[in-house]
């Protein structure tokens, strides 16, 4: 019996941390990405329209990039074919920040 109240605490542990990491991501991309991507990463901001921001929640857009692409662009930043900045890097997330708002936007695919 005592093996299951361990268990079970321990996958409410980590069904919250889970969760928690979920809500991070979103907290993140609000913060950091929503401005110019929108909440839905749809880019239809005055920022996006702007920049011509690609819709990051079509599936096809989404296809376009791995996690690994993604993690690059937030932590260098974005430039042109020019070399004009088009994204600023994001300083200060770390590793998990960073993959906890691609989780995010992964969940905004349509």
């Amino acid at each position: 019996m005592k093996n299951y109240r361990i268990l079970f605490a321990t996958l409410l542990f980590l069904g919250a941390s889970l969760g928690s990491s979920a809500a991070d991501g979103k907290a993140t991309w609000d913060e950091h990405c929503a401005k110019c991507h929108g909440a839905d990463a749809k880019g239809d901001t005055k920022m996006g329209k702007k920049l011509k921001i690609a819709d990051l929640s079509d599936a096809k857009v989404q296809a376009g990039f791995t996690d690994e692409d993604a993690a690059k662009a937030i932590k260098e930043g974005k430039a042109d074919k020019n070399g004009k900045v088009v994204m600023k890097a994001i300083e200060g997330l770390s590793d998990d920040d960073i993959k906890a708002v691609i989780a995010h936007l992964r969940t905004l695919k349509q």
